[in-house]
Order: C-alpha cells, then sequence, then structure tokens
C-alpha cells in the first residue's frame, strides 16, 4: 500500500523558508485585468528603453487611471497611438517622447491629442 506524501509527518527541523512559500499568483488578478477600464497594449519600439520599457514588453493601460506627471501614457496623437511621458506645464498637460525623437506635445482635443490611458503595469515575457 503506497499513500502520498502530505508534509505532516517530517523529521528534522521544518525549513525557515517555509513562512515564504506563496501559491500560485495570477496575474490577471494582480494586474486587475478584469476590470473593464484594463488593457493590455503591446511596445513597438525602444524610444523608452532608458526607463526600462522594451520592444515587445506588454504595459497596462488604465483607460480611467488619473494623470500625473511623470507618468508613462498612452496618447492618441492625429489617430497614431503612441508611448509618452506626462508632464504638468503651468496647468496644462504635455506630452513627451522617450528619446527625445519629437517635439513635446500639449494634450489638447481639439487639435486630436489626447491621454488614452496611463501605464500601471509592465509584463515582460522574455528575459
Amino acid at each position: 500500500m503506497t499513500t502520498g506524501y502530505a508534509g505532516d509527518r517530517t523529521t528534522g527541523f521544518a525549513s525557515p523558508a517555509s513562512d515564504a512559500i506563496e501559491g500560485p499568483i495570477d496575474l490577471s488578478e494582480v494586474l486587475s485585468l478584469s476590470k473593464p477600464n484594463r488593457y493590455p497594449v503591446r511596445v513597438s519600439g525602444t524610444s523608452f528603453s532608458s526607463r526600462g520599457v522594451m520592444n515587445g514588453d506588454v504595459l497596462i493601460a488604465d483607460t480611467a487611471g488619473a494623470p500625473a506627471s511623470g507618468r508613462l501614457v498612452i496618447a492618441s496623437v492625429s489617430g497614431q497611438i503612441l508611448l509618452a511621458e506626462l508632464r504638468n506645464d503651468h496647468g496644462r498637460w504635455l506630452l513627451i517622447s522617450g528619446d527625445g525623437s519629437s517635439q513635446p506635445l500639449y494634450v489638447d482635443p481639439a487639435k486630436d491629442v489626447e491621454i488614452w490611458g496611463t501605464v500601471t503595469a509592465l509584463v515582460r515575457t522574455e528575459v
């Protein structure tokens, strides 16, 4: 008769790392992907590599997130989707490119420059 190991009958000392054992991690829960305002967006390009965002990374964008100076955002500029750093310039929001290749743009829906979502997380599928 063979019985499986249940872990309740051990000899010796308990492992000091046993308190650090964590159960399975549900990324959907950790990243709050069940919320209707959370979307995954795949990065194409390396303009924000200085901030640790690499080509192929997946960003989690929150369309209901509050804007904050210094945060990365997904923006729409004349229908083109881009990643930008958000800065506050005397009460007006400004989009800054990661590599300095573009002039800063003021957020202005009348000029088709809008913030679509605030980046809340980054997922890298390969290291």
